[in-house]
């Protein structure tokens, strides 16, 4: 299956997700460390702003960590797909156009019907045709009687 890199889902959904990531690791970073900078510079800092504060900047810092790799991923694949040839389609035979369709013949049975013939495999039709389902049942119906 030769499939196009920018038809691929998977695809766009790497870089779409690697880009929010990032971006929200980027928010998280940037409103935690405002929020500390601002709480110090006061005197109003608590423990919880300092050190949870810390926390969530360290967490902010890896997601946007997980975002550029997911982009450096997504250009890697696009790298990669460059340098791989697409394989090249099998071509096809020409149509010949001179012969009609209606002199060609459809094949041997249709041939044998067209003039007459008998069919070699034709079922005896005199032999007493039977359901499958029929008999299955009929057989069933037997071994609850007994």
């Amino acid at each position: 299956m030769n499939k196009s890199l920018t038809r691929s889902i998977g695809f766009w959904l790497l870089i779409v997700l690697s880009l929010a990531t990032g971006a929200v690791g980027g928010w998280l970073v940037n409103s935690q460390l405002t929020r500390m900078t601002t709480t110090i510079l006061n005197g109003t800092a608590t423990g919880v702003e300092v050190y949870v504060g810390q926390s969530l900047a360290v967490l902010g810092s890896a997601l946007i960590g997980a975002g550029v790799l997911g982009v450096l991923i997504a250009l890697a694949l696009v790298a990669v797909r460059s340098i791989i040839p697409a394989a090249a389609p099998a071509p096809l035979e020409p149509i010949d156009w001179s012969t009609p369709a209606a002199d060609a013949p459809l094949d041997e049975a249709a041939e044998r019907t067209a003039t007459g013939e008998a069919d070699p495999e034709v079922v005896d039709e005199s032999a007493p045709v039977t359901d499958p389902a029929a008999v299955a049942d009929s057989e069933l119906a037997d071994t609850r009687r007994s």
